[in-house]
């Protein structure tokens, strides 16, 4: 067993330290949720060949969560989760490449997890509307052609969700985890009985619409459609990370994190490729709506039958698994930015807390954000330009654990992942990178539809780029001599390994 040497020094944090493994699971399956809104789309669009890109990139999704299991129990006092390990990682660079590494990361991740509010609100505004039978009213086109028209009602509810949903996030960590927790268990549970479902009634299941894999339509497959669909998915499949932002509020870390992001990454796999699998072997021919709640919908009919109460047994979950994905939008991103604030990366505005001990302009900036996002209408072209930015976050986590393992073998986490791993995690960032930029080119039109240009992709540059005068904002700010904000309430724990303890090795292997 690999053992430390030496007393290891106190780890402090400046967030509170008011939940656990569950807190961040529950919260982190905002992440694995995501597969409410592209699963149907994909499906959709590629047929059975969907199945295959969703099993590829929830494989890298799973060794994503290991790596930042390992990495969130060596470093107890980060927060904010993959952005604050990269600048950790990449310290034998030099402190100025290491902390732009991370300061980069941090901004690129708000870019991939903020958008997910104004999705998942607007998703959520059209299946109130539906489901109650609220009228929509006039469609508005606020951006012009770089958007999608946008229903008044659909724009109403939205808004005012994203401003409710600020109030559990604003009231602290704990508060945020029941919400989660209520949220989680409603939408979570019936969602993934529904794909059990098939089981019960196996002549609704038939293996013959699986079979070979093959694209719904020929004229679309391909090698450059299959990898804009794999950038696309990469948004959803691998936000299972999502748990590694709640880490520096853990009262156990070193044990914590490895339960949360474990449980995560096993459960992401399972109910993205259960859900991708079950609705073409269900659906088969019949998948002919990219609407998340009209598949979801028409899934289960041909499962109980037709009924009106189906669409409210679906739509009721779809709701709340939503709205959870919304919340972890709001709070997740928000540490993120409040770790690049103290680590001088990004205005030190991001680093206020309020008396609950949370970063409450970073969430704050989040929703205003959000609420402008709406105004782009359509998901499928917010999803472009934020991961543009989010696979940014991925890749540089994915090198960076490579990194600590390859140079700096002395660092030993609780958590020990086998030495081998580390080329696996590698092997992975090179594939993403891959995707990032073929995939990523490619998909407004291919995705989108043809007659989308390449402005997506490079409006998403274009706010990465932001970075640099938010970081010259800051160092500006810090030469006249301001005081930095330091929390007065610091909080000391023990680390996670102590003197000659052996780390916990993963099956029993050697690193």
């Amino acid at each position: 067993m690999t053992t430390s040497t030496g007393v290891p020094p106190p780890v402090e944090t400046s967030l509170h330290r008011g939940t656990n493994w569950w807190g961040a699971f529950v919260i982190g399956l905002a992440g694995t949720i995501l597969v409410t809104g592209i699963v149907p789309f994909a499906v959709a669009s590629m047929g059975a060949a969907a199945i295959p890109a969703v099993a590829l990139v929830v494989g890298i999704g799973m060794i994503l969560c290991l790596a930042m299991g390992e990495l969130a129990a060596l470093w107890p006092e980060r927060t904010g989760g993959m952005p604050s390990f990269a600048a950790e990682s990449f310290k034998p660079l030099g402190p100025t490449a290491s902390r732009h590494i991370g300061g980069l990361c941090g901004w690129s991740y708000w870019l991939g997890w903020f958008p997910v509010a104004p999705i998942n609100m607007i998703l959520t505004a059209g299946y109130v509307a539906i489901l109650f039978k609220v009228p929509l009213g006039r469609s508005l086109l606020p951006l012009g052609s770089v958007g999608s028209p946008v229903p008044v009602t659909v724009m109403i509810i939205s808004l005012v969700g994203l401003a409710i949903l600020y109030v559990p996030c604003y009231l602290g960590i704990r508060l945020g985890a029941t919400f989660a927790t209520i949220l989680g268990v409603v939408s979570m549970v019936p969602l993934t009985l529904l794909v059990l479902l098939p089981v019960f009634k196996p002549s609704s299941f038939h293996w013959s619409n699986i079979s070979g894999f093959h694209y719904l339509d020929a004229k679309t497959s391909g090698v450059t459609f299959f990898m804009a669909w794999v950038f696309v998915i990469s948004w959803n499949a691998v936000a299972m990370e999502a748990a590694a932002c709640y880490i520096g509020e853990c009262r156990d870390p070193a044990r914590d994190a490895k339960i949360a992001l474990t449980a995560e990454g096993a459960y992401g796999v399972f109910i993205y490729v259960a859900t991708a699998m079950v609705f073409v072997g269900v659906l088969g021919a019949s998948l002919k709506s990219s609407d998340p709640l009209t598949l979801y919908t028409d899934f289960a009919t041909h499962i109980f039958g037709s009924g009106g109460y189906v669409q409210y047994l679906i739509g009721i979950p779809l709701i709340f698994a939503l709205l959870l994905s919304v919340l972890n939008a709001i709070m997740g991103v928000g540490r993120s930015l409040f770790q690049a604030s103290e680590d001088h990366m990004l205005p030190k505005w991001f680093s206020h807390k309020n008396r609950h001990h949370v970063p409450d302009r970073a969430m704050g900036f989040n929703v205003v954000c959000s609420m402008l996002v709406v105004f782009f209408g359509s998901p499928v072209r917010i999803y472009i330009f934020s991961n543009v930015g989010y696979l940014i976050a991925v890749v540089a986590a994915l090198v960076g654990y490579f990194f600590v393992r390859q140079s700096q073998p002395e660092l030993v986490s609780p958590f020990r992942l086998p030495g081998w791993f580390r080329w696996v995690a590698l092997t992975c960032g090179a594939f993403l990178t891959y995707v990032y930029f073929v995939g990523g080119w490619n998909a407004p039109k291919l995705v989108v539809g043809p007659k989308e240009t390449h402005f997506l992709f490079v409006f998403g540059f274009l706010i990465v780029a932001f970075y640099v005068p938010l970081y010259l904002w800051r160092k500006y700010s810090d030469q006249r001599g301001t005081p930095v904000e330091t929390p007065p309430d610091r909080m000391t724990i023990p680390s996670g390994v102590t003197a000659m303890e052996p780390a916990m090795e993963f099956e029993g292997l050697e690193g």
